[in-house]
């Protein structure tokens, strides 16, 4: 299992090395070799998952390192799922470092598969966990699109109908992921009653991923009600990665509560 995290970790490096070597010496092939590259390190990635969970016997998202796994799992399907539905060639040299970050980061987290947590046996589970993979998988592609969005502008690469695909994309994203986020916090709001007979307990996870929530809301609104350029909401979704990032890492890191085992 060892081996093939490190094999998987390690054809999501070179498709990310050929894609940089692609955008920095303009060289096409290089691009079109390093989408197949990416492909079977995501097949790769999910049979990793897939081994993992049938021998743990249970779904592979229990602790940091198996979540930060299904993380950067998530922003891959997201991503090939982009190409192939609207054709988001663009968005790869953006979001594929993301997947490798996040995967990285799995790296250096323990990878011992251990037993359940008693709080952790609940039908809840998968719901409330494998909603957040969807929902901060979104938000951090809806930000990468915001990447690519600022750079073709400022380029002029993209004309004004491009450039419209482009933040309506981020925004479908940012309403993908919110109602993921809802989904979390409403079962996570359940599942807590049921296992520590609070809906609510301010517990720094909770916390953030309710401030997380609010971010986005606040966005959606700017959005919606059309108070904000492209520009500016572009900036605002780039602004809002560390905090997604900040909910999933370093709330464990430094505030532990109830959620620290995850």
């Amino acid at each position: 299992m060892n081996a093939l995290f490190f094999v998987v970790l390690g054809l999501y490096f070179v498709a990310v090395v050929l894609q940089f070597s692609a955008a920095a010496f303009k060289k096409e092939k290089l691009a079109g070799l390093s989408w197949p590259v990416f492909v079977a390190a995501f097949a790769l990635h999910t049979l990793f998952l897939v081994l993992r969970g049938v021998i743990a016997r249970r779904l592979p998202l229990s602790n940091q390192f198996e979540f930060a796994c299904a993380f950067a799992w998530g922003i891959a399907l997201l991503l090939i799922v982009l190409r192939v539905k609207v054709k988001a060639v663009w968005l790869s040299v953006a979001a594929m470092p993301a997947a490798l970050l996040i995967l990285s980061y799995a790296a250096l987290q323990p990878r011992e598969i251990t037993e359940l947590m008693p709080a952790l046996r609940s039908a809840w589970f998968g719901i409330h966990i494998g909603s957040a993979v969807f929902a901060y998988s979104a938000f951090v592609l809806a930000g990468c699109v915001s990447l690519r969005y600022l750079r073709m502008k400022k380029q002029g690469t993209a004309d004004e109908l491009k450039l419209q695909q482009m933040d309506y994309l981020s925004y479908r994203l940012v309403g993908f992921g919110f109602l993921f986020l809802t989904v979390v916090i409403l079962s996570g709001a359940i599942w807590a009653e049921q296992a520590w007979s609070a809906f609510w307990t301010w517990d720094p996870k909770e916390t953030w991923a309710l401030i997380t929530w609010i971010i986005y809301a606040v966005y959606l609104h700017l959005r919606l009600r059309r108070k904000k350029d492209a520009a500016f909401l572009a900036w605002y979704l780039i602004v809002a990665i560390p905090v997604v990032l900040f909910t999933f890492a370093g709330v464990n890191t430094l505030l532990p509560g109830l959620h620290s085992y995850a």
